[in-house]
């Protein structure tokens, strides 16, 4: 069928793909800074323009014949009447706009509300929050606001041209707090109670179909938000859960139905492919780790990890609840790390290095359950992040979850599940696949972990966690 590119603007740079259409094979690759310094809560997008202009230099893209994009989630970009940027795009999680979350969540009658209009609870990152943070403390530009596009609408937009029509997916549309994965439709009357006015929202196409076609004849696919190009390019289906370790940690899987969760734990998203993208957070995950290491006067969490496989499992009867920073999920926004179990032979370096680890993983296996427990079938969990390496979380992993666990090589996976988007749209114009089954590309090459014999101690060590989060903080998931 020929070939596709990919690319994936995060909020640090560009990477580019170029992949065979049939196979996805990765031919090429191009990468690019952002030409801006550390992670600022403001972007001219421009910046997304010139960093992709570099990373596509050297006729990467030549012969090339449709392209995916996809970016980082969150970011909005407020045009005027005539399609200018009316302030830089609000990118990112800044705390600024706590204050917005919590009126928008009043302003509607509570979390609930929420959840039953648009699937989610308004968060600082959110674009619903930042419209609201605009409307109070920038009002003029609010005022000049006439369109909203996300960053993956204005990176396509862009590279069609600025043409009339605007478009985004489901998945990106998903994660606005002004659209229901549930019902497919826009909630114009909460763009309204953030932004104070109505304005212009991009049509939200289907997976499979193109914005448009370049003067050149390039195609265009729709473009998608970076975790759905990430899942999309992991080739998740039916089944399989995402858990992701960051500072924080993720939680998702693909299911054939939107959620509708009253607590707000379940973020209900779309996919890249018209199914549902239910995700569960935690605030603490690698977090949790790093904070063991200070404390062992460890360099790295490599060391920690060896540290960590001296202990055996259940650390010696030490619990750590790693609610560092508060948690989400349960949602104990106020609260802080607990440790329990201390005897004076549990009270050993490796032990509370092995306290660590089992306690990220058993907050993330609570994550798991949030899902289970609404009927996702979860029989692999898919691990990714740099800690997924560490071995003793590949040791502990598949006994907490209670499942397999494959953990990826290292890819870009983004910037790969946009390539696939491309070369879908592309074979639905060229007549030579469905419209609603993507192309079959060959998934990653990745480490397959079982929970074999361990998985009977493993649940033991989580219900020894489970037991103690009940104690310290009773009713937490009801």
């Amino acid at each position: 069928m020929g070939i596709v590119a990919g690319l994936d603007s995060s909020p640090e740079f560009t990477r580019i793909v170029v992949c065979d259409a049939d196979t996805g094979a990765v031919l090429k690759q191009g990468y690019a800074p952002h030409p801006v310094e550390g992670r600022p809560s403001d972007v001219d997008p421009q910046a997304w323009l010139l960093s992709l202009g570099e990373a596509a230099g050297g006729g990467l893209l030549e012969g090339v014949q449709a392209i995916g994009v996809s970016a980082q989630q969150n970011a909005v970009v407020p045009l005027d009447a005539q399609g200018n940027t009316v302030r830089p795009a609000m990118v990112g999680g800044d705390k600024r706009a706590q204050v917005a979350a919590a009126d928008l969540v009043d302003a509607l009658g509570g979390r609930e509300a929420w959840a039953q209009s648009v699937g989610c609870v308004p968060q600082a990152a959110q674009p619903v929050t930042k419209l609201r943070w605009l409307n109070k403390t920038e009002p003029d530009a609010a005022l000049r606001t006439a369109v909203l596009l996300q960053a993956h609408d204005w990176l396509v937009w862009q590279l069609l041209g600025r043409p009339v029509r605007r478009t985004t997916d489901r998945g990106g549309a998903s994660g606005t707090g002004y659209w229901s994965a549930a019902t497919g439709a826009y909630r114009s009357d909460l763009v309204e109670l953030a932004l104070g006015h109505p304005v212009m929202l991009p049509e939200v196409i289907g997976p499979s179909d193109a914005a448009g076609t370049t003067p050149e004849g390039l195609l265009i696919s729709a473009g998608t938000g970076e975790t759905m190009a990430a899942a999309f390019g992991l080739g998740i289906g039916l089944g399989d859960a995402v858990v992701s370790l960051g500072a924080s940690g993720s939680v998702m899987a693909v299911h054939p139905e939107a959620l509708v969760d009253n607590t707000g734990m379940i973020t209900s998203l779309a996919d890249a492919t018209g199914m549902h993208l239910p995700v569960v957070t935690t605030l603490n995950a690698v977090r949790t780790l790093r904070g063991a290491a200070e404390m062992l006067s460890l360099g790295d969490l490599e060391s920690l990890s060896d540290l960590a496989m001296k202990s055996t499992p259940g650390a010696h009867g030490l619990v750590l609840l790693p609610y560092l920073e508060g948690e989400r999920t349960p949602n104990l926004p106020h609260t802080a790390g607990t440790l329990t179990g201390l005897r004076r032979e549990s009270m050993r370096p490796e032990h509370l290095a092995r306290a660590a680890f089992e306690g990220m993983l058993c907050g993330l296996a609570d994550a798991l359950d949030v899902l289970r427990g609404r009927g996702v079938e979860v029989r692999r969990v898919f691990l990714l992040g740099a800690a997924a390496e560490l071995s003793a979380v590949q040791a502990a992993a598949p006994a907490l979850f209670g499942a397999q666990v494959v953990v990826p090589q290292p890819a870009d996976y983004a910037a790969i599940g946009a390539a696939r988007q491309a070369a879908w749209a592309l074979g639905v114009s060229q007549g030579t696949l469905d419209p609603r089954t993507p192309p079959m590309w060959q998934g990653p090459a990745a480490q397959v972990l079982e929970p074999g014999e361990e998985l009977a101690v493993g649940q033991a060590v989580r219900q020894q966690y489970v037991s103690v989060r009940e104690q310290t903080y009773p009713g937490a998931f009801r």
